[in-house]
This record gives C-alpha cells, structure tokens and sequence, in this order.
C-alpha cells in the first residue's frame, strides 16, 4: 500500500494551510484562504518582512492564525533612504503611477517611482487624473511629454466626472494582471478604487474592523480583487512623499531610464557614466541636437550622484 506524503507541520504538529495576503497594518495581516475566506494573522517572532501580495504558509492559533512561511517571491517593489527600506507589495504585474493637475506633481519622484519599477522587473504605467482642471491639466500634460516619447504609456483620466473615457482606455491595461496603484496624497487614489471596486468603502471597513484600526485611511496597504474569477486585482498604497533608491547600484541607473537606456553602448569607454566622460554617446543626444531632454540628463546626474555617495567613500 501506498502511503500518503506527510503534510507540512510546525513543532505541534497542525498542518500548514496556504493563502494571500490581503491588508497589512504593523504585524496585523489578513490572509485569504480557501475561495475567499479571510483569516487574521501574525507572523512568528519579532521581525518579518511579509507583504501584501505574498503567499504564506499560516496554522490557525485560536481564533487567529499564525504565519510560518512566506513563499518565493515573483518580484518585490521597495524604496530605501538613509534611514529605512519600505516595501509597498510583492509579486505584482504592473505599477500605476497615478499623478493629478493638481496638486502639482513632482517629476523627480515620478522618475524615482519608475526607476524601481523597472529595477524591480515591474512594468509601468502612468496616469494623469483631473483633466477637468484647466489650465493646470494642460500644463501637466506638457511637462509628461519627454515620457511619452520615450516609450510611457500615460493615460488622462477625470475621475470625479461620471461620464470620463479615460476611465475605459485605463480597463484594458488592467485585465489579467495586479496592479500596484501608487502615488501621493490628493491625486485621487481612493476614487479611482471606488469607480473600479463596487463595494470597496464597505470592504475597507470590513478590513479595519478585522485590524483593529478603527476608521480606514490608507495608511496600510490593501488588496482588491476586480473580478469574481480572481484573476486581476488593484493594491492600493498609502501615499508618499519621497521615494529613495539607495538600494539601486548608480552603473545600473542609466539603463532604468528609457531615454538615456537608447544610447547606451557606443561610449568611448565601457565604464562612462554618463556624467562628463569624453566621447560619451548619452551626452552626445541632448537636445537641441539629439532627442534626449536636458532636464531628464540632469536628473539621472543627481540620482548617480545620490546613489554614489550612499554607497560610501571610494567609488566613483
């Protein structure tokens, strides 16, 4: 007789279930489970680095449950400064950077937030919200334009008009896929959940009762499901103000920007960094002869120069 292999276990002997977080706040995490089922769970010890959007093997403790075990990750988004490393989600498809007209975007963190996306093997995409807010939308729309002709895709939305089309171009980019919508306080991430989840406010309460977290806001990051088939699903992150990415070695920034990435391989020196190395072919296409924007140049320069000096003295 053939016997049947023993299932996972911990010390006491229950076996481990499989599921997927859902919400995280601190070391509360709601893990779904078993077509839908959602059960609150801690992780084992002190320190953890559990996400929403990780599989976890987890064991009921009581009412609770208890994680064991965070499975392979696809990919994992972050951001690190000198001070600390936040990771937003893991094993996400796609990044929506929702901006606004108003308040006024900072293109530096833009850049920053899609710089990650890319090192990270994510792929992005770029909405501007508020097309309603004149003139500042046009000029929003302008300052997007080296983005676009480096390859962006960046929709115009106006999600607080009922009758918007920009709503409709952005479904199809979101069908099979998870989708990480990130950006900062104001550019209308908390509408943009309720136009596309019908009963997202009620699920978030559901979700800060069972946290413990009294009335929501989005200072913890949550999961929503788009389909009843649970194919694709919107990650809703809290918003930021900064965004560092001193865990990116500054020899691989110039190939995470797709402007400066289409000139890379005809420098003189195969160690140019793009700065003020002669015979540099970056350098070479600034405008107002060549098609790279000074702006973007003078950006990646001060992010090298960030990176480098994070890494310590010595490097170059």
């Amino acid at each position: 007789m053939r016997r049947r292999p023993r299932e996972p276990a911990d010390h006491a002997g229950a076996a481990l279930r499989e599921g997927l977080v859902v919400a995280a706040y601190g070391r509360h995490l709601l893990v779904e489970h078993d077509g839908g089922a959602r059960t609150l769970c801690h992780p084992r010890g002190k320190r953890h680095e559990t996400v929403v959007g990780d599989r976890v093997r987890w064991q009921t403790s009581g009412d609770a449950g208890v994680i064991e075990d965070v499975m392979p990750r696809r990919n994992v988004l972050r951001r690190q400064d000198e001070l600390r490393t936040k990771v937003f989600a893991a094993n996400v498809d796609q990044v929506l950077v929702l901006l606004a007209a108003e308040p006024v975007f900072s293109e530096e963190q833009l850049a920053r937030a899609l710089i990650a996306a890319r090192d990270a093997g994510i792929a992005p995409l770029v909405a501007l919200n508020k097309r309603d807010v004149q003139p500042a939308f046009d000029e929003a729309w302008r300052r997007l334009e080296p983005y676009r002709a480096m390859g962006e895709t960046v929709l115009p939305l106006a999600l607080t008009d009922p009758d918007d089309h920009g709503l409709a171009a952005l479904r199809p980019h979101l069908q099979g896929r998870v989708t990480l919508v990130m950006g900062a306080s104001g550019v209308g991430k908390s509408t943009l959940i309720n136009r596309l989840v019908p009963g997202a406010q009620a699920q978030t309460q559901a979700i800060s009762r069972a946290l413990g977290t009294g009335r929501h806001t989005t200072t913890h990051t949550t999961w929503y499901w788009l389909d009843a088939a649970r194919r694709e699903a919107l990650i809703d992150s809290p918003g930021f103000h900064a965004f560092g990415l001193h865990h990116l070695d500054p020899r691989r920034l110039a190939a995470l920007m797709p402007d400066l990435a289409a000139h890379l391989g005809g420098c003189r020196f195969l160690d140019c960094t793009h700065r003020q190395e002669p015979g540099c072919a970056v350098r070479a296409a600034l405008q107002p002869h060549g098609p790279l924007s000074p702006r973007r140049w003078q950006l990646y320069v001060a992010l090298y120069e960030e990176l480098l000096a994070a890494q310590g003295p010595g490097r170059t």
